[in-house]
């Protein structure tokens, strides 16, 4: 910060302030791994992002600086201070990328609340809940509700295709067995015609 003293003194305050959220952020980062509660989780994380969100204000405001001064700073000087400055970002972007996968869990673990009740985990799903807003309660269980609907119907339809193959079963096989059975009376009628010629054919050769 000294040496920045002797540049600028808004790039100096600024720097101060960054490294002060920095260092914040990476104290509030470590206490997020020891919170268990979702509820305290969510706040803790909430209050992490406002904290990136006014570190990257600072960070847009030390790079304005920075460009003002190009035309009084040397080459050596204004590489220093981009080179400052991508670290800051590069700082900042690891925190982000902390909080997203945070915020996955957390919305992990409540889609997990409505996968079904399973033992001990009753508590924790009732603050889970309790974390999400009434709209989003109710926006997943209208989803829920059309899901159970969809898969009704889909065993409802599975239900009504098996009984028509049923159905077309029975009708195949009656149309079958009548079929026989008037091969069977076709059979026994050219039996009987046979041996009435045969009878015939006697008399005549009697005759």
């Amino acid at each position: 910060m000294d040496d920045l003293s002797a540049i600028s003194e808004e790039l100096a305050e600024l720097d101060g302030q960054i490294s002060d959220i920095l260092r914040a952020l990476a104290n509030g980062f470590q206490k997020l791994d020891k919170i268990k509660d979702a509820n305290r989780q969510s706040r803790q994380l909430e209050e992490l992002t406002d904290k990136m969100r006014e570190c990257k204000r600072l960070i847009k405001e030390f790079d304005r600086e920075i460009k003002d001064l190009e035309g009084r700073n040397d080459a050596e000087t204004s590489r220093m201070l981009n080179e400052k400055k991508q670290s800051m970002i590069k700082e900042l972007n690891s925190f982000v990328a902390l909080k997203k996968r945070y915020t996955t869990n957390l919305e992990n673990k409540r889609v997990d609340l409505f996968d079904g009740p399973s033992e001990g985990i009753g508590e924790d799903n009732g603050l889970l809940a309790s974390s999400m807003t009434n709209q989003q309660l109710m926006d997943h269980g209208n989803q829920m509700m059309d899901e159970t609907d969809q898969a009704i119907e889909r065993s409802k339809k599975t239900v009504q295709d098996t009984v028509n193959v049923g159905t077309d079963t029975a009708a195949a096989l009656k149309a079958q067995t009548e079929q026989m059975s008037r091969i069977v009376n076709e059979l026994d009628s050219i039996h009987f015609s046979i041996k009435k010629a045969s009878q015939l054919v006697k008399e005549i050769g009697c005759n």
